[in-house]
């Protein structure tokens, strides 16, 4: 099994930061990422990093987020730079578990950025 909670969400202005984190227990996970999802859209990806550190971003977040991981506290961040009001989701932690390929989920946090 792995458990993953989210924290580091809230209300921030257009053009501010915030940095989310996603602590991770239980069984090894290899590539690991952030969602998002916004009232009435489908969740789509932000980015990904594998346990290589090779990552992955969408277009609308590039050059504006660096996702990283603590290898040792094993956990993720997303660092969000310059955010906009289309940012505003639920953002969602992502984790492959490695010895099964399973998908697992964080329970979600709010990400709210006002014009």
């Amino acid at each position: 099994q792995v458990q993953l909670v989210e924290s580091g969400g809230g209300l921030v202005q257009a053009g501010e930061s915030l940095r989310l984190s996603c602590a991770a227990s239980g069984d090894a996970v290899s590539t690991m990422g952030w969602y998002r999802q916004a009232p009435g859209n489908q969740r789509e990806l932000v980015a990904t990093i594998t346990n290589d550190g090779k990552t992955n971003y969408a277009d609308s977040v590039k050059g504006r987020c660096t996702i990283s991981r603590d290898y040792v506290k094993k956990t993720l961040y997303l660092q969000m730079n310059n955010l906009k009001a289309e940012d505003t989701a639920v953002y969602y932690c992502y984790a492959k578990r490695a010895l099964t390929n399973k998908d697992n989920w964080g329970q979600g946090t709010q990400v709210t950025v006002s014009s």
